[in-house]
């Protein structure tokens, strides 16, 4: 991974803060790694809704669509506390813009800049009302585009 982009793995990320609270903590006094997939669904989430007042719940539901994970591999590389503040980045790093996706994502502790958490989601887009694979309308396939940036990022990775 480089680190030509101030500290992120790919160029262009959304990032999307949070500050670790008392529901984040389990019994060894950092955060639950559970709740770091809940806010890699967030950060995705705040990601599409980010994109304007086309990209809305209310959009799911008149397409008929929705996008599933279907695989997650995440890497946990170092541990958060109470009142700790995390820039969760976010990417669509593939997409065939008809059916499926992939997500990546990258947390880190504000504090120290130090990567706490990466993971790959590879998503499905679905209908809602069958919960079958579906193509993506335009507003889905518009959205899971890897933008030029990060398609060269990536090519030069491996």
């Amino acid at each position: 991974m480089s680190d030509n982009w101030n500290g992120w793995d790919l160029p262009d990320a959304y990032v999307h803060r949070i500050t670790v609270g008392d529901r984040d903590i389990d019994s060894f006094g950092h955060a639950n790694n559970a709740r770091y997939l809940e806010w890699a669904d967030e950060a995705a989430w705040t990601h599409w809704f980010s994109r304007g007042e086309n990209y809305s719940m209310e959009a799911c539901a008149k397409d008929d669509r929705g996008i599933a994970i279907i695989r997650t591999e995440a890497d946990y590389l170092g541990h958060v506390r109470k009142g700790d503040e995390i820039d969760c980045a976010v990417w669509i790093s593939q997409s065939d813009r008809r059916l499926r996706a992939e997500r990546r994502y990258q947390f880190r502790r504000v504090s120290d800049g130090a990567t706490v958490f990466r993971a790959l989601t590879k998503v499905v887009c679905f209908q809602l009302s069958t919960g079958r694979p579906a193509r993506m309308t335009p507003i889905f396939s518009n959205h899971y585009t890897v933008s030029p940036s990060v398609a060269a990022a990536l090519v030069t990775e491996n």
